[in-house]
Order: structure tokens, then sequence, then C-alpha cells
């Protein structure tokens, strides 16, 4: 059996929200797409009044990456993470993976954020596995519209499974450890018998915080 270390992405592994860092990473490549600002904003606010739940809303910011060819999102990507996404991690979050892969541990990457940048992170070799909410290509080209569910709460374990299901792979969730920022991840946190909250400022009963940078 396998087991697994589970690592939240952003505010986990990254002290930034990656998905706002890209933005302004393809602002930088395009100054036209300021326009877009007031949109992301909108989003933003629907989100937070929960007019929107966040599949819509993140869906709804996206709109600046809509009919962009597949091939040169790739190139966009690999550019992305070489300047912005590689410079964020925190050091404790590449030394704690480094550590339980030594220890046999298959890495795994599991975020809300979009997958079609994220699966970058494969260039970090500790990394087995990279999951994230997936989007809609059509013809070559990217579209704004969330391909399944946001992967977030109990669609991580959704994805998890699936993906577990796929490869034929038998889990030791008890001896395996998840990473994550946020509560939101709950359903992770249960699943494994190692649970670690990251920089998480309340504290808890039962989740043991660590204090990463």
């Amino acid at each position: 059996m396998e087991k697994l270390a589970i690592f939240d992405v952003d505010y986990t592994l990254t002290k930034k929200e990656t998905l706002v860092e890209f933005y302004k990473f393809m602002l930088k490549k395009d100054p036209k797409l300021v326009r877009f600002i007031p949109r992301s904003l909108v989003a933003a606010f629907f989100y937070v009044f929960k007019i929107f739940e966040a599949g819509k809303a993140k869906e709804y910011f996206l709109a600046f990456v809509d009919g962009i060819e597949e091939k040169k999102m790739e190139k966009i990507v690999k550019e992305f993470y070489e300047k912005t996404l590689s410079k964020i991690f925190y050091k404790d979050a590449i030394d704690t993976m480094k550590k339980l892969k030594s220890q046999g541990y298959k890495v795994y990457l599991i975020s809300a954020s979009a997958e079609f940048y994220l699966k970058e992170l494969y260039n970090i070799k500790e990394v087995d596995k990279v999951i994230g909410t997936k989007f809609k290509i059509e013809n070559g080209v990217i579209k704004t519209e969330i391909e399944g569910a946001n992967c977030k709460g109990d669609e991580k374990v959704n994805r998890l499974m699936e993906v577990l299901k796929e490869e034929n792979i038998e889990v030791d969730f008890k001896n395996s450890y998840m990473f994550s920022d946020s509560l939101a991840d709950l359903p992770l946190f249960n699943l494994v018998g190692h649970p670690y909250l990251i920089n998480y400022k309340k504290g808890h009963d039962s989740i043991e915080v660590l204090n990463w940078k």
C-alpha cells in the first residue's frame, strides 16, 4: 500500500494566491488585459456575498484566458512557472516534501486552482500527481467553463479517489499526511491520520498548526 503526502497549493505550498498571480503575470505580458479588472472585482464581490458559488466566480474571473490556444497557453504557463510561481514557494513546504518523499511517500498536490497552469508544478521533482480544477478545451482552445466540478471541499476527495481507482493504487490513509491552510479541506483532513493546518491563525482543537516560511 502507498502512503500519501497531500498538499493544498494556495497559501500552503505558495505564499500567495496563484490565480491572482497568474492574472498579474498575464497583465504584464498584455497590458490590454486591464479591461478585465472590473470583471474580476465583480467576481470577487459576488463570491464574498454568496451571489456566485466558488466555481462560477472562478469562471467569471478567468475570462481573460478565454479563446487562448492550448499550445500557446503551454508556453505561457511554462514562463509563468519560471518567472513567478517558482519564486513564491514556502521553503518549509518544499523541505517537507523532500523529507516525506525520502521516506517513501507519494506527493500529491490537490488544489481548487486551475489545472492548466498548476501542472507546471510537476517541475518540482518530488511531485507525483497534480490535481486541480479542469477547464474545457474545445478545438484546441481554452474555454472559461469548468469541466466537471470545482475542485474544492468534497470534490477534492472525489477527484483523488478517481485517480487512485484509475491508476489502481491502494493507499494507507491512516499513515498518510495532509497539509492545508484552510478548514475547507476538512474532507481531506478527515481522510488521513496526520492532518496539519498551515499558518492558521485561530488554532484548532484537534489539528496541529504548523508555521511555514
